[in-house]
């Protein structure tokens, strides 16, 4: 059993650190984490980013993933450890109880919780998230860093862009597009295509504002907030 470490220590990592745990195929030797110092979830906080090198020299660490729920700071963080540890291995987690469809595929570093779905033929890309009772249908697919938050779920045939955020309960329907760093609001029914960089929300879902990539979106107020 490879050990690795698990960058970050919040609610997110919590989940992370269980899946890990339930899939029995790595054994977690601890935590990276700027802010958290002491332990988390049982498991000691080993140090900084800045820290890993050494870390991994010295506890023969095998690789590691980034648990971190926002796509853009998920992004940011898996460039520091690639400019730090060129080769760094990122691993996937995937929950037990997860439905994963003939020829679908699940990119490095990515993360699906449990009760998700992945369909045939669906492409989960890298770093990303399939939050908890999340349906990626048949033909789909998630561009690299994107999110599919608690009970969303799409049809057939759906392309979410890089950076995309389909937050809590929203609904897109058989073959949309949702562009690069868009956020779909929470409890959203989207029966269009929608453009990169807005926030959209409603039902039928429609375009809001302007999105800039990188602004938060996770533990919003707002109708798109996420979990």
């Amino acid at each position: 059993m490879r050990d690795v470490v698990v960058v970050g220590a919040s609610g997110h990592a919590e989940v992370v650190i269980d899946i890990l745990e339930r899939q029995g195929i790595y054994r977690i030797a601890g935590l990276i984490d700027r802010c958290v110092k002491g332990h988390w979830m049982g498991y000691e906080i080993l140090g900084t980013e800045a820290d890993l090198p050494a870390i991994v020299r010295e506890r023969d660490v095998a690789g590691g993933i980034v648990a971190i729920g926002d796509n853009w700071i998920r992004h940011r963080v898996v460039n520091a450890l690639d400019a730090l540890l060129p080769g760094f291995a990122f691993v996937t987690a995937v929950h037990p109880s997860a439905q994963i469809g003939r020829n679908a595929t699940v990119g490095r570093g990515s993360v699906v919780m449990a009760g998700a779905v992945i369909n045939p033929n669906a492409r989960v890309g890298e770093f990303c998230v399939v939050n908890t009772n999340a349906s990626l249908d048949h033909d789909s697919a998630m561009g690299n860093f994107s999110g599919l938050l608690p009970n969303a779920s799409t049809g057939g045939k759906v392309i979410i862009g890089a950076f995309a955020a389909v937050c809590q309960g929203a609904n897109v329907i058989h073959g949309v597009e949702i562009g690069e760093h868009t956020v779909i609001g929470a409890g959203a029914t989207v029966l269009d295509n929608m453009p990169p960089r807005v926030v959209a929300y409603g039902t039928p879902a429609r375009v809001v504002r302007a999105r800039d990539p990188g602004e938060p979106y996770l533990g919003s107020r707002t109708r798109m907030a996420g979990a």
